[in-house]
């Protein structure tokens, strides 16, 4: 089994959980409170800020030419593209500040680009492709017609082929490192791979609580 195939083994709990998340069963039937998918896709639009930033950093620390040009890309998509849908929907970002769990999720990418672990980075990079695409395009199979559907954008954008196969390529790059990399190396991936999707799960849990700061 591959490094990827045996890390989305390991999650199947996680992915469980997801799958039974209020705000995805609410967005799949349309039923999703409208502040709660803005308070959402305010939350992604300054996750995704940060995210663009841990893939110029992967691609800042490979060495293989095809890798850089991978992670450049997928930053200028995130940054470019995928602001586009976040705008669409909320008009001022800074209303709605940056959650405890987003500032946790993009602390923990953060630090493991300071640690300077390539395999380590990019394993935890991962499931934010996969969970979405995996989430997106079984939404999509299940909505079906999305014609005068209220979150037609979202599950269009995470359920396109095109997305399926940047996150195809890099589950193929995370294969090729720990195909590489030593026994220490390769639990470090795992360890990257698990708890970004445990952050996952929190970060769609925490949106529809729209969680804000204690004190």
């Amino acid at each position: 089994m591959s490094f990827a195939q045996d890390a989305w083994e390991a999650i199947a709990p996680i992915r469980k959980a997801i799958d039974e998340l209020p705000l995805l069963t609410g967005m799949a039937d349309g039923t999703l409170p409208r502040d709660t998918f803005v308070y959402y896709m305010a939350q992604d639009a300054h996750y995704l800020a940060d995210y663009g930033r841990v893939l110029a950093a992967a691609a800042s620390q490979t060495t293989d030419a095809d890798e850089l040009l991978f992670w450049a890309r997928s930053a200028h998509t995130t940054v470019i593209v995928e602001r586009e849908l976040h705008a669409a929907h909320v008009a001022d970002f800074a209303v709605i500040p940056k959650s405890p769990t987003c500032t946790a999720y993009t602390s923990f990418l953060f630090s493991l680009a300071a640690a300077g672990c390539y395999p380590a980075l990019a394993a935890g990079i991962l499931p934010c492709f996969w969970i979405y695409e995996d989430v997106g395009r079984r939404l999509k199979d299940r909505v079906g017609d999305l014609t005068g559907h209220p979150y037609a954008d979202w599950i269009s954008t995470y359920g396109d082929p095109q997305f399926a196969a940047a996150t195809e390529q890099a589950k193929q790059i995370l294969d090729r490192l720990a195909a590489q990399a030593d026994p220490g190396t390769v639990e470090r991936m795992h360890q990257a791979f698990a708890t970004a999707s445990r952050y996952e799960w929190m970060f769609w849990d925490t949106s529809w609580r729209q969680e804000t700061w204690p004190v």
